[in-house]
């Protein structure tokens, strides 16, 4: 009667328990479930459990989680009388494949005082959601293509690696797995390697920093690590990130040639060249070529505008060349006025281009003076329009020749589209002879003020302002013609 008093009390006692218990007798019948154990199994009473040992089999399948797969289920061994804690199972009901749980075992044998077995007790705790979770975190972590390795902080061995740090490194898994954090050294000509170790050492984090891990080929490779303490199940344990930094150092360094080749190109240019910042036009640059052509250096110009500089003129062409570039982002070969240091003005072409310096905008100005061109050309053109004021001694092909250095661009016209009357092709016919307004006059028996008239309208027709403009016109379309043409 006392052992059954004291069965009744057992099971009151465990009965409100949050860890499930199941009790056995010796001969393999299963006494008791209290309702944590029975929930665990989704079952609601102990006959869905099974009264029996053998009953529990056929309902149930195990595997185990933690250890090597023995021959018999828990529940057997403790029939048996062995001693076991934290074994972990996966429990699956036959009956239901979907029900899956994940229980965490312990075995409590009970003797009396002659030391036979008295109470068989299997306890069960629900680590369900917690290896759920853990499943998640592998599935995440083996998927996860940032460079990741795990070490257990009891040892410093690594447990855990995930591709991405293989593919960084070309380590296999089995050279990285059980090794100890020096052996595959994950902090190799780390930045600050002391404070890194110290903080692995006490299981804390680890910022980031720069480090230098050794390849199982010979090379390196740099990277950014960092660590953060996690638990695996129980253990403490140190996961390890990584940032590859290869990429960027090659960017880096093409980057850093790109810029020293443009520098270079920058500063050996024979045309005057300015950089300046998008946004305000402020110089940032200039080189030699700029300095030797408008005589201000770099202590005179840099953090400037060009206007600032005193370099536009005409405040009409600055607006515009900067409305171009606000427009368009870029100029090409606007012609300009600009002032030297000394006061002098240079006529100046200005071509100009936004581009990209370390992700920052800039406008790159080339200006090419060609004063000594416009010069020239102005030079050629007066003493063209002083003798055209009397070309009667000049040869047919002199003429068309100083007209294409007057007007190179244009084309032969087709005077058949110009509608001349009689009387202005009379005209053009006797300029284009050389004749004067006062001669043409007695030629055509008209007076002088009729002549004027008559030229001023020939000239609207044609496109030009002046005799010598008329003479080149009349040249390059067949002028003068035979006197009985030109009626």
């Amino acid at each position: 009667m006392t052992v059954g008093v004291d069965r009744h009390e057992l099971r009151q006692i465990i009965a409100g328990l949050s860890e499930g218990v199941i009790l056995v007798e010796p001969d393999q019948t299963i006494a008791y479930a209290n309702a944590a154990a029975l929930a665990m199994h989704g079952a609601d009473s102990l006959d869905e459990l099974g009264q029996t040992v053998d009953a529990y089999r056929e309902r149930f399948a195990l595997r185990y989680r933690n250890h090597v797969t023995p021959n018999h289920y828990p529940i057997e061994r403790v029939v048996a009388g062995e001693q076991f804690h934290d074994v972990v199972v996966e429990v699956r009901r036959a009956d239901a494949p979907e029900a899956d749980f994940v229980h965490c075992l312990r075995s409590l044998v009970a003797t009396d005082r002659d030391g036979n077995p008295s109470c068989l007790a299997l306890i069960l705790k629900d680590v369900t959601d917690q290896f759920e979770a853990e499943a998640r975190f592998e599935a995440a972590f083996n998927a996860n293509p940032a460079p990741a390795v795990i070490t257990r902080l009891s040892d410093l061995r690594h447990v855990k690696v995930n591709a991405g740090f293989l593919e960084m490194t070309g380590h296999t898994r089995d050279a990285v797995i059980g090794r100890s954090v020096y052996e595959v050294d994950v902090l190799a000509g780390a930045r600050d390697r002391e404070l890194a170790v110290s903080r692995l050492k006490e299981g804390g984090t680890i910022p980031q920093m720069e480090a230098c891990l050794d390849l199982p080929d010979g090379g390196s490779r740099f990277v950014i690590v960092a660590g953060q303490p996690i638990a695996m199940g129980d253990a403490p344990c140190m996961l390890f990130t990584f940032a590859d930094l290869e990429l960027r150092r090659k960017a880096e360094t093409a980057l850093r040639q790109s810029e020293a080749r443009f520098a270079k190109a920058f500063r050996m240019t024979p045309v005057p060249t300015v950089l300046a910042r998008a946004d305000d036009l402020h110089v940032t640059g200039i080189n030699a070529a700029f300095t030797r052509v408008f005589g201000l250096g770099e202590d005179r110009i840099l953090g400037r505008s060009l206007a600032e500089a005193g370099l536009w003129v005409n405040e009409r062409q600055r607006l515009d060349v900067e409305a171009a570039l606000e427009r368009h982002g870029y100029l090409l070969g606007a012609e300009v006025c600009l002032r030297h240091e000394g006061g002098a003005s240079l006529d100046c072409v200005v071509s100009a281009e936004r581009i990209e310096i370390e992700d920052d905008p800039f406008v790159l100005l080339v200006l090419q003076d060609i004063t000594a061109r416009k010069h020239t050309e102005r030079e050629l053109f007066g003493a063209i329009e002083a003798v055209m004021a009397d070309t009667s001694w000049f040869s047919r092909g002199l003429i068309d020749k100083l007209a294409n250095l007057r007007r190179p661009d244009v084309g032969r016209s087709d005077a058949s589209v110009v509608d001349l009357t009689v009387r202005e092709r009379q005209i053009l016919n006797l300029i284009c002879s050389g004749l004067g307004d006062d001669a043409i006059a007695r030629k055509l028996g008209l007076s002088r003020n009729t002549v004027r008239n008559h030229g001023a309208a020939l000239y609207r027709k044609i496109g030009v302002h002046k005799r010598s403009e008329a003479v080149v016109w009349g040249r390059e379309n067949g002028y003068p013609l035979h006197m009985s043409g030109a009626k």
